[in-house]
């Protein structure tokens, strides 16, 4: 057995959540928050049988899209006239861990 874990923005969670379950996989849903761009992500949990992980990754990676976006240059005590700049935000990062033991109580 193995627990997928995907982090991606929360705009594409509610599309990858809808997607896993109309396959029957049961998903956990986490609100998290990322480093840089400092905006609201969702951490989806799905415990998954070992010959169904593939199923699972190829569903996340089709509907986590990225994308590009304008932010505002980041405050400088040496220049207060930076530009805004594009970023790359938006897909998913997947996590796949072995798990040992499964108990469902």
């Amino acid at each position: 057995m193995k627990l997928v874990m995907a982090i991606m923005g929360k705009d594409d969670s509610s599309v990858v959540m809808d997607a896993l379950t109309e396959e029957n996989f049961q998903v956990t849903k986490m609100a998290s928050t990322g480093g840089f761009l400092k905006s609201g992500n969702t951490t989806l949990i799905i415990g998954v049988e070992d010959s169904k992980t593939n199923k699972v990754i190829d569903i996340i990676s089709k509907y986590s899209s990225k994308r590009t976006q304008l932010i505002s240059g980041l405050p400088s005590m040496y220049d207060m006239n930076q530009q805004p700049f594009q970023v790359t935000s938006g897909g998913a990062i997947i996590f796949v861990l072995n798990v040992d033991r499964f108990e469902k109580v």
